[in-house]
């Protein structure tokens, strides 16, 4: 027994000391370079100095079918969608379909589909099993329809879905409304993946105010250790001039007025959608395409009288009297 235990360590100490040599020794043969990575499907192995391929793998580790469409691809596909975090099961849940037809398409008995309606009926009450999972529910299912609204992309859903679940595993959001809770994950979500939407925007797609977002938005990120950035007035930049149909080279213009300014620190304190629309304004004058403070004002959700005053701090710290 124990003879063939030590059997055992040395060939183990073999094979690990074969490998250690192989991975030491694999070099480029053309150019002698250690350089070498590994293609996106893993099928070959590559020097980077001179991309020559040294070891290719016919194994294919993809399904066996073909597919040359989307439709081919979900009629082939033997899998599930992902799991997500932006639903209550995860996405783990079975689903009853609503049509009324059997396995091969052909309708079934009335006495069938009542059987089948009391069954999605009592699989949609089961899904949820008490009070913190509703509450889940309905909290996920709002910060969806939030989103959309937004037009954010599903990375931003499944981060802001992922601080709501913090938020309820650590019981912050007793005392305070489920609506307002989501809205300021979302915001959050949106700060962290870095897309630009302001306080402004997310309040007009939330049933709850302003006030009560911005109070529940530094809470949650208090409790939670939220490592916020402060936003980047040139983030904003792009999507308004797009809005006002103005040229590449004002939002360039702007984007210089932004950085000079910022330099100068004139950035701190200021509220980025404000500091964005004006250097906008300025841009559109100094590049001969005027717009009117009232038409950049009604883009950024921001009040004429503050691009005025943004505007003249960023003027003059350019020295354009």
């Amino acid at each position: 027994m124990q003879q063939r235990e030590r059997d055992q360590m040395s060939v183990t100490e073999a094979d690990e000391h074969e490998n250690e040599n192989e991975s030491e020794e694999q070099t480029c043969p053309e150019c002698d370079s250690g350089a070498l990575v590994a293609s996106n499907d893993s099928n070959e192995i590559i020097c980077e100095e001179c991309g020559l391929v040294i070891e290719e793998q016919n194994i294919d580790h993809g399904p066996e079918w073909r597919a040359f469409n989307h439709a081919e691809r979900q009629n082939k596909s033997r899998v599930g969608a992902p799991t997500t975090q932006t639903m209550h099961d995860k996405g783990l849940t079975t689903q009853i379909d609503w049509k009324n037809k059997d396995a091969h398409g052909r309708s079934i008995s009335s006495k069938k589909r009542n059987q089948l309606h009391r069954l999605r009926k009592w699989q949609e009450r089961i899904r949820t099993k008490d009070a913190g999972e509703r509450n889940l529910q309905f909290a996920l299912s709002e910060i969806d329809r939030m989103a959309s609204a937004l037009g954010v992309p599903r990375s931003v859903r499944e981060v802001a879905s992922v601080i709501y679940r913090q938020a309820l595993s650590n019981d912050l959001i007793r005392g305070r409304s489920i609506e307002g809770v989501a809205t300021s994950c979302l915001y959050a979500g949106c700060r962290q993946e870095g897309i630009p939407r302001s306080l402004e925007e997310v309040t007009e797609v939330s049933r709850v105010g302003k006030k009560e977002i911005g109070r529940t938005y530094r809470y949650i990120a208090k409790e939670l250790s939220l490592e916020m950035k402060p936003a980047d007035p040139k983030e904003y930049v792009p999507r308004f001039c797009s809005d006002l149909e103005v040229s590449e080279e004002v939002k360039m213009k702007a984007i210089e007025i932004i950085d000079e300014s910022a330099e100068q620190g004139l950035l701190s304190g200021k509220s980025p959608t404000g500091f964005a629309a004006a250097a906008i304004y300025a841009a559109s004058l100094l590049c001969n395409e005027k717009k009117t403070q009232r038409e950049v004002a009604e883009v950024a959700q921001v009040t004429e009288v503050t691009i005025r005053n943004r505007y003249q701090e960023q003027i003059e710290a350019m020295g354009l009297n």
